[in-house]
C-alpha cells in the first residue's frame, strides 16, 4: 500500500491492528500510549509524534520502506535502517 497521508497511514494502522483481533485498548496498552492516541492516529492526526507511531508500524508488523521514486524503478532495492535513522536524531538533539 502507498501511503501519502496521514489519514492513509492511520487507515494502514487501524487495518491492521483489527486483522490481528487487537481491540484499540488492548493495542494501546502493547505501545505505552492512551486509547485516545491511538484513535487520533487511526483518523489521521497529522501531528502525532514520530517516534510513537514507528513504535505502532513495528508492534503491528507494519513495514516501513523509505525508498524513492528513482530507486523504485532501479533493480537495487536497499532496505532502510529505520532504527539507526532514529538513534541518530536522538543523539542529535541531546
Amino acid at each position: 500500500m502507498l501511503i501519502r497521508t496521514s489519514t492513509d497511514l492511520g487507515a494502514a494502522i487501524r487495518d491492521r491492528r483489527k486483522r490481528l483481533k487487537l481491540d484499540q485498548s488492548s493495542f494501546a496498552k502493547r505501545i505505552g500510549v492512551s486509547r485516545q492516541w491511538v484513535i487520533e492516529v487511526e483518523h489521521g492526526h497529522a501531528r502525532a509524534e514520530l517516534g510513537l507511531v514507528l513504535r505502532a508500524l513495528d508492534a503491528l508488523g507494519i513495514r516501513l520502506d523509505a525508498s524513492s521514486e528513482q530507486s523504485l524503478s532501479s533493480s537495487d532495492k536497499s532496505a532502510v535502517d529505520i532504527n539507526a535513522i532514529v538513534a541518530k536524531a536522538k543523539k542529535s538533539r541531546a
